[in-house]
């Protein structure tokens, strides 16, 4: 007796590994296939990466820029949510290897279609002793701790006695001037002038220093010359020093050390490049220097039709070069894969080869000032934020994420009140508290 095709068990079984922009968007093409997708990721959120440091600065909560995964994908009845983390893959038996939390050991699970849009990870570049004293922006997580360490430093300040004795408190350190350093340079040189300043007693904007290291010899290596010449020059107006074409010598607990000086500093940020996950080593396949996976036309794996790679963890190259790791690429890959994927499922013919439409780049430095190159057009200043504003808010999954970020940018605008300044930590017990 053969078994029904239409039972979940006879269905083709496709894994997803990552819920980023290139796994989510892969999904939700593949919500009217007859088939059972499976959508695994280490959290059970879906967060918007670009936005994370207007969470560490104060200006927007994590439900702004986060959504539930399965709230996401809440009507796609063949599609089930797995909070695990991937350890590996068998691409021979076709098998995707997860931690198990439940199990206590390692379960594979089978695929006849597998997408690895597993993003990527702070790139220390072989000094990750530095992590502990420096840490990324890569995740919710990452953005509350910056918080608390941006917030407790003006905290230090203000039960400090004497803060002109302590300059390590008020000096932020970030190391990376692409555009990640850059907006969050800006944003936290706003946060200590435009709304702590008259809150805090001891804090002088005198006695903040922040400074931008980039080992390029320009801020926004991608953009076009001018445009990070207006950015360097709009960071130093607002206080900020831009060093360039300046390597970090050594992070640790008291600081950086540049071209052989110490600079203290309690607040020391990573922003200076990323590595993609280990998804090459997983299907032991051809890797870029950058250890992202090369492949074919379609986005699969050399070797393995049924495997495909998307967003930063691939390597396609268009022009001779490799895309850049950004929201647009992940998101282009990600619905060009489950569009295949479920062509393939109903016998249609293969696409053509996948084609990457660049519609420009984009960063912001203040409130009103931001830079952009988009369809041979460049701008900076108000304009361009104003744009920045529109796009970003259109890459926010959920309409509600929508409405209420655009309703704090507002708030922040009108008022420069940032209300998301909670300084969230575990309770330290009382000298000599006997714990239970």
């Amino acid at each position: 007796m053969k078994p029904d095709s239409n039972t979940p068990d006879s269905l083709p079984r496709v894994i997803i590994v990552g819920g980023g922009f290139g796994g989510l968007a892969a999904a939700r093409e593949l919500k009217e296939v007859r088939a059972q997708v499976g959508l695994i990721d280490k959290t059970n959120h879906h967060v918007f990466q670009p936005l994370l440091y207007q969470v560490a600065t104060g200006i927007l909560s994590p439900e702004h820029i986060a959504a539930p995964l399965r709230h996401v994908l809440g009507k796609q009845t063949n599609t089930i949510v797995l909070k695990e983390t991937v350890i590996g893959v068998d691409a021979e038996k076709k098998l995707c290897v997860v931690e198990g939390v439940m199990t206590g050991a390692p379960v594979s699970l089978p695929y006849d279609y597998l997408v690895l849009a597993t993003g990527v990870q702070n790139n220390y570049f072989g000094n990750d002793e530095y992590a502990p004293f420096a840490p990324g922006l890569k995740t919710i997580a990452d953005a509350d701790g910056l918080r608390n360490r941006i917030l407790g430093a003006f905290e230090n300040c203000e039960r400090t006695l004497d803060p002109k004795a302590h300059p390590e408190l008020l000096t932020f350190v970030i190391v990376g001037a692409g555009p990640t350093g850059v907006e969050l340079a800006g944003a936290i040189a706003e946060l200590a002038r435009l709304t702590l300043a008259s809150e805090f007693r001891r804090f002088s904007p005198t006695s903040l220093r922040i400074l931008l290291v980039g080992s390029d010899p320009r801020v926004l290596p991608p953009f076009h010359e001018s445009l990070g010449a207006a950015a360097k020059a709009k960071l130093e107006k607002m206080g900020v020093e831009v060093w360039t074409g300046t390597r970090v010598d050594k992070v640790d607990a008291e600081g950086v050390i540049i071209k052989g000086e110490r600079i203290p500093s309690r607040n020391v940020f990573w922003t200076a490049g990323v590595k993609p996950s280990p998804a090459a080593k997983w299907l032991g396949v051809e890797a870029d220097k950058g250890g992202r996976v090369k492949v074919l036309a379609d986005c699969s794996v050399p070797g393995h039709p049924e495997v495909f790679v998307v967003g930063d963890t691939a390597a396609f190259e268009k022009n001779g070069k490799p895309l850049p790791g950004v929201a647009p690429v992940a998101i282009q890959q990600g619905r060009y894969v489950g569009r295949l994927i479920a062509g393939r499922l109903r016998g249609k013919p293969a696409p053509r080869p996948f084609k990457y439409f660049d519609k420009g780049n984009m960063a912001t430095i203040s409130q009103g000032f931001a830079v952009m190159e988009s369809f041979g057009m460049r701008k900076a200043g108000l304009f361009a934020k104003l744009a920045w504003a529109f796009v970003h808010i259109q890459f926010l999954v959920l309409p509600s994420n929508r409405f209420s970020t655009a309703f704090q940018w507002l708030r922040v605008i009108l008022t420069h009140q940032r209300l998301a300044r909670l300084i969230i930590e575990p309770d330290r017990p009382n000298p000599g508290e006997t714990q239970p």
